[in-house]
């Protein structure tokens, strides 16, 4: 049985835990009006009451609640043609296979990027286009379209160019495609200025002229929005193809890039994801198969089974190793030499797990040294010559988490040209901030969304892009963590948290950015044992006030405050917060908490 709180957060916190382990203050999602509404879904649509909890608590509005629970692409997607420039994309893709041209596709060399890449090229392929996926090495070509790869494919004769997940500001390359005759389609979903390149189309929900509100799509959102209208393009003109064609079975790699590109969960995305994860159960995809396989995924497909077992391996190639091979996997329908490709992916992870853990050592020092425990600063700014550009981005997210402030983490090259990437805070713009340091002149190059940018710097200019970064953030920074508050949905006991209570939990899912995972109290529940398990992790047995016992796993948690609370405490009653799910493990499930703070019970 769930024993659900009604403190007023702004009174009384939460359990009374006015500072956590991770220095947070517990506090009530719902205040009375969540409550009331609440209520009301469950007496007026028949909604189980945990369900209506987690709903109000993210502000789905009363009169959606039904609909919400059911989130369906027909009634979701929108017109494609609503987005500035598609009408244009889809008749100059559907000439190009009406008339058999070569098309290259461009790509980044991320997640989004490689399920993007693979959308478009199994569409293409379908109707016997020659299609070329081209991906650049991240660190000696960096983001985006360049002048020389441009020429490669003209040269090997691309008669359309089609970027994917970039392109929104490659004025210089764009433009030398177009002083050759050549047209290229834009598909990106990055922010971009009033300044737009010269491209034959470019279709961006994040263009300022765009009025069709889907700018929380994925770039694979983009895309196939643009392949559905292009699918009835060809029906119309009466293409058989179009007709043997099942565009829904590629929902997987939609869902994939939505979940891995951290885009929030909200409209069409949450259609993406439920009925993409029903396309990736089915196995569909050779390539994501065989990456499922080699995670050691046994159950079904979850939306953390894509964000933290399946896109980091994608990632690894493009970080550290061949920036192709995660398209590639996903374009693939073999399965042997999936597997291969698969195991290559997988072996590149862990090569990159252990660098990260050495450059994250070294970041950390150099953050406690610059910033002290951070409460000062309002951006974390690391750099240092030798670190692999590749996973810079991965070191940013680290110190986000470790400081709770916008991160960046900067890598130099002999010659004092740094690149580097940074990870926000909720409710701070990082892209905004890092176009305004573009326009400043500090920056060689910049860009990004809400809560991700990259950046290219040189050596002098660091102290200039410091101060810069601290300038344009520290009133807003200031007040997002003026109170730190870690919103608690609800208190449960050990003996409460069952499989039956879990999924309950999931009819409100898929959860991730913007539809966070409802999180739970387990108050005065004593700490029987700790133990290190992994890289960094810990796993806790727990003990209820009733006798109940839970297992919990604490993630990257050994070294961190968190981890040391635990170990100081064992034997103690404290308060648990975490999230709970439904595991699947050699054909069996069982409970998971996961587990993100804690406090002393008092």
């Amino acid at each position: 049985m769930s024993m659900l709180e009604n403190a007023d957060p702004v009174v009384r916190p939460f359990l009374g835990v006015e500072r956590s382990a991770t220095g947070q203050r517990w506090v009530a999602r719902l205040d009375q009006a969540g409550e009331n509404r609440a209520l009301a879904m469950s007496q007026n649509h028949g909604l189980p009451d945990l369900i209506s909890r987690v709903l109000a608590g993210r502000g789905v509005p009363f009169d959606n609640a039904l609909e919400f629970l059911d989130p369906t692409l027909r009634r979701l997607m929108p017109e494609p043609y609503s987005l500035m420039d598609c009408q244009i994309a889809t008749e100059r893709l559907a000439r190009a296979i009406e008339r058999r041209e070569r098309v290259a596709i461009f790509g980044d060399y991320d997640v989004d990027g490689a399920s993007s890449s693979a959308l478009l090229y199994r569409f293409l392929v379908h109707f016997g286009v020659e299609a070329e996926i081209y991906i650049p090495d991240r660190i000696f070509e960096g983001y985006g379209p360049n002048p020389n790869a441009i020429g490669q494919l003209i040269e090997r004769g691309a008669q359309l160019i089609v970027t994917v997940d970039c392109g929104s500001t490659s004025h210089e390359s764009l433009a030398v495609a177009r002083d050759r005759g050549i047209d290229v389609v834009v598909i990106d979903h990055h922010q971009v200025g009033e300044n737009l390149p010269l491209a034959h189309a470019l279709v961006n929900p994040n263009r300022e002229d765009d009025l069709s509100g889907q700018g929380h799509l994925s770039a694979a959102g983009v895309v196939f929005l643009v392949l559905v209208a292009l699918q009835r393009l060809l029906r119309e003109r009466g293409d058989g193809r179009a007709k043997t064609l099942d565009l829904l079975s590629m929902l997987d790699l939609v869902a994939l890039s939505t979940v891995c590109d951290v885009v929030p969960l909200k409209g069409l995305n949450r259609a993406y994801v439920v009925k993409g994860l029903v396309a990736a159960r089915h196995l569909g995809n050779a390539g994501l198969t065989a990456l499922l396989k080699q995670a050691g995924i046994g159950g079904p497909v979850t939306p953390y089974h894509l964000g933290f077992l399946v896109g980091p391996r994608i990632n690894a190639g493009g970080r550290i190793g061949d920036a192709a091979l995660g398209s590639r996997l996903l374009t693939i329908d073999e399965p042997g030499e999936a597997e291969r490709i698969a195991k290559q992916l997988d072996d590149l992870n862990r090569e990159r797990q252990a660098m990260e853990a050495a450059m994250l050592a070294e970041a950390e020092a150099e953050a406690q040294a610059e910033y002290g425990t951070g409460e000062g600063a309002s951006v974390i700014l690391t750099a240092r010559e030798g670190w692999h550009p590749g996973v810079v981005g991965l070191l940013a997210s680290r110190l986000k988490d470790r400081f709770r402030r916008p991160s960046f983490a900067i890598a130099f090259d002999p010659s004092g040209k740094g690149t580097g990437s940074g990870r926000s805070i909720s409710g701070f713009d990082m892209g905004r901030m890092v176009r305004a340091a573009v326009d400043e002149g500090i920056l060689v190059k910049g860009g990004g969304h809400a809560m991700a940018a990259g950046l290219t710097v040189e050596r002098e200019k660091l102290g200039r892009l410091r101060g810069f970064f601290e300038a344009k953030a520290e009133r807003t920074v200031r007040d997002l963590v003026a109170v730190e508050t870690l919103k608690i949905d609800g208190a449960l006991s050990a003996t409460g948290a069952t499989l039956a209570l879990a999924d309950q939990l999931e009819q409100a899912g898929p959860y991730g950015s913007g539809h966070p995972q409802p999180i739970f109290a387990l108050p005065a529940h004593r700490i029987r044992d700790v133990r290190p398990v992994g890289v960094n992790h810990l796993r806790v047995s727990l003990e209820g006030p009733d006798g109940g016992r839970i297992d919990a796993m604490a993630f990257r948690a050994a070294d961190a405050d968190l981890g040391i609370f635990l170990m100081k405490e064992r034997g103690q009653a404290v308060h648990v917060a975490g999230t709970l799910s439904a595991d699947s493990w050699q054909g069996s499930r069982r409970i998971q908490f996961r587990m993100l703070d804690a406090a002393k019970a008092f």
